[in-house]
């Protein structure tokens, strides 16, 4: 159990704590990105229980009759109802803590925005495991408690990783393990009686279901997340530091793209295909800026060429962010997301645009057209600017004239101010930028130096309209692409071998119970011949033999030699065994292959939010018949227990009750589109 665990005396990447820990995680690191996180565990607990507090107060609301008990639920509602936005305000806060995920080291940089980790509650195997060892595979369950005890600490690990590519390796191998658990123990025929809850990473609110794909899924998010934290970790006044952050982010919008099209129908919104298409589109765009950084990391050529190229590649920044923004601002996403996401968004938007309009300010007012200058390489560049050229001269008469070059570089350098100054109007809307003083420092120094730069060009006899500078054409030397890393496929050991095969021994496969036979030799003949690859199988059984006199069947597959288990062994391993047979004979154990088909019904997939049960299945059945067929619509949509206070057009019900039979026979009426958090308990649909 503890092959994989450190004692104090070894070195290792991180800090060392008193005991063991597995590598890549250090639960008991007093760092201020675990104190957040410990944090988030007691908002989520919290939450939960002012959400049961809720539902039996709406829950008596609902059942009784008397007005005075009424009115008393009424104002205790009232009260939960504002802790529970307390507790979300709070939740957001922690989201919006970027300042502890940076690079101790930087000094004028604009942060970053990290993912944080999504919290689970403690899972414990070793019951239902053991039982189900016993019940389907026949063995006894607590020679595998070593097992089961490895698996609980990969878990309970997996919830501290470290943030480098060790707690990401450690992330991957539990979900490597996860494949083949799921293999050997969630048959498609019954629920293992296994519950995996996790809470959403914006709004706190716990999703509980028996299906192991929950599980999967939120690894993955976590494993994306550990990434956009070690991109936002990097030091980027360095160009390792740089290429680090691009790769990470890189590696964190693969991770979320792959979880998106990898699991379908996840019950948390935050895992939802509208807020994972939101999660990469922002993944990407802080690796573009990353990008941007590297390219001017060396510095920034006064030369009209290279004023010219990063004005584009500083329009791309602010595209990319501006695609992310709208997204943001979009519902249901918008409900969600933190306030200081989108402002942040809106804020860079505003700041590239503005620095792009200044690099073609400087190109047109600082140099003019000489003599050895390319005449047509210039041309071209200006005219590959803009998305349209201003009205009147040409692109050529423009770097010919001294006067059109300053006129449309003084366009370009308002707009560069005005949006300095949208930059700083956005920072001032939100708190929680207001704290990051960096980000101030940055805004103003932008601002100024484009003031400078405008009154030094400014004459006072001068009267004439500005035009309006035209939009800049972004365009990017390397553009951030996704990428999948390999550890989201990790090369492990199945903690379970011991059980056999995986191809034939899992958990949708059905046998007889062990069957002990005797074997004796006749005319020195075993009466069967064995095949295939392990475990082999009993072939060309001779009916009249003493084996099949006892119960042998052809296809049987042969478990066990005397003491020694061949569940691993070949045909040649296992004729070794069998060689030296003598005439008392030697014992045998086999299995028989039942037929798959005459087992029962799947059982419906629960889903557990909030304390209470829901079926997960007939959800999205309910659904899909409502689109196709209103009249047969039979499941009645409940409202949602996260309006927090806001009246609902719907009837009252509980916030926690299920989607329920409607027997009533009345008109059917249309069903409003989901959104979140107005209509969590149709989660499931995302």
């Amino acid at each position: 159990m503890t092959e994989t665990l450190f004692p104090n005396n070894v070195k290792t990447d991180g800090p060392v704590e008193s005991g063991y820990f597995k590598k890549g995680c250090n639960p008991f690191a007093q760092t201020g990105r675990s104190k957040l996180q410990h944090e988030r565990a007691i908002l989520n607990q919290q939450i939960i229980k002012q959400m049961r507090m809720r539902a039996g107060a709406e829950n008596l609301l609902k059942a009784t009759s008397n007005n005075k008990v009424r009115e008393q639920v009424s104002l205790e509602l009232s009260y939960v109802n504002s802790d529970l936005q307390i507790l979300m305000e709070e939740l957001e806060g922690l989201n919006s803590s970027v300042e502890v995920y940076q690079d101790v080291q930087e000094t004028s940089s604009i942060p970053l925005i990290p993912l944080g980790l999504k919290e689970t509650k403690d899972v414990d195997f070793s019951v239902p495991l053991k039982d189900f060892i016993l019940e389907h595979y026949s063995e006894d369950g607590t020679n595998f408690q070593d097992q089961i005890d490895d698996l609980i600490d990969l878990r309970q690990a997996c919830r501290t990783p470290s943030r480098n590519d060790a707690g990401v390796e450690l992330l991957a191998k539990y979900l490597s393990q996860l494949s083949f658990l799921e293999t050997r123990f969630f048959s498609p025929t019954r629920q293992l009686g296994i519950f995996f809850t996790w809470y959403d990473c914006f709004t706190g609110v716990p999703v509980c279901q028996q299906n192991i794909s929950l599980e999967k899924a939120s690894v993955v998010f976590n494993m994306a997340a550990l990434y956009s934290q070690i991109g936002t970790r990097a030091n980027r006044q360095t160009q390792a530091g740089l290429e680090e952050a691009i790769t990470a982010f890189q590696k964190s919008a693969g991770v979320l793209h792959y979880l998106k099209e990898t699991f379908t129908h996840t019950p948390s919104y935050d895992m939802s295909p509208a807020m994972l298409s939101m999660l990469i589109r922002k993944m990407l765009a802080q690796a573009q800026e990353c990008l941007f950084e590297l390219i001017i990391l060396p510095g920034i050529r006064n030369e009209f060429f290279s004023l010219i190229k990063m004005a584009q590649e500083a329009a791309k920044v602010a595209e990319t962010y501006s695609q992310v923004y709208q997204c943001m601002i979009q519902n249901p996403i918008k409900n969600n997301v933190p306030f200081f996401w989108s402002t942040m968004c809106q804020l860079k938007t505003s700041h590239y645009s503005a620095l792009a309009h200044y690099f073609v300010s400087t190109a047109l007012l600082d140099h003019q057209l000489a003599a050895s200058d390319d005449e047509d390489k210039q041309e071209k560049a200006l005219s590959q600017l803009h998305d349209a050229m201003p009205d009147g001269p040409s692109p050529l008469d423009i770097l010919k004239n001294k006067d059109e070059r300053r006129r449309i570089g003084k366009a370009h350098l308002q707009r560069a101010i005005m949006g300095n100054e949208e930059a700083i109007r956005t920072h001032a809307l939100c708190r929680h930028l207001r704290k990051l003083d960096i980000l101030n420092d940055i805004l103003q120094a932008s601002h100024k130096r484009s003031l400078a730069k405008f009154e030094q060009y400014e004459k006072e006899d001068e009267f004439t309209d500005y035009m309006i500078a035209p939009d800049i054409i972004s365009k990017t030397e390397k553009k951030a692409e996704m990428e999948v890393p390999a550890a989201t496929k990790v090369k492990v050991t199945d903690l379970f071998q011991l059980l056999g095969p995986l191809s034939v021994f899992s958990a949708k496969q059905r046998w007889t119970a062990p069957r002990t036979i005797r074997l004796r030799l006749q005319d020195r003949d075993l009466g069967f011949t064995l095949k295939g690859e392990p475990p082999v199988q009993i072939q060309s059984l001779d009916l009249l033999c003493p084996a099949a006199a006892e119960g042998l069947k052809e296809g049987d597959y042969l478990v066990a030699v005397g003491d020694t288990d061949c569940k691993w062994m070949g045909v040649s391993d296992v004729m070794k065994l069998l060689r030296d047979v003598d005439e008392e004979g030697i014992n045998i154990r086999v299995v028989s292959m039942m037929d798959s088909s005459s087992q029962p019904m799947p059982t419906k997939s629960a889903t557990y939010c909030g304390g209470l049960p829901k079926t997960y299945s007939m959800i999205c059945l309910a659904h899909d018949e409502d689109n196709k067929n209103p009249k047969a619509r039979k499941v009645a949509k409940k409202p949602s227990f996260l309006s927090w206070g806001l009246k609902n057009k719907l009837q009252s019900s509980s916030t926690l009750s299920l989607p329920s039979a409607d027997y009533s026979g009345g008109q059917p009426r249309s069903r409003p589109c989901p959104t979140f958090p107005s209509s969590y308990n149709d989660s499931a649909l995302y």
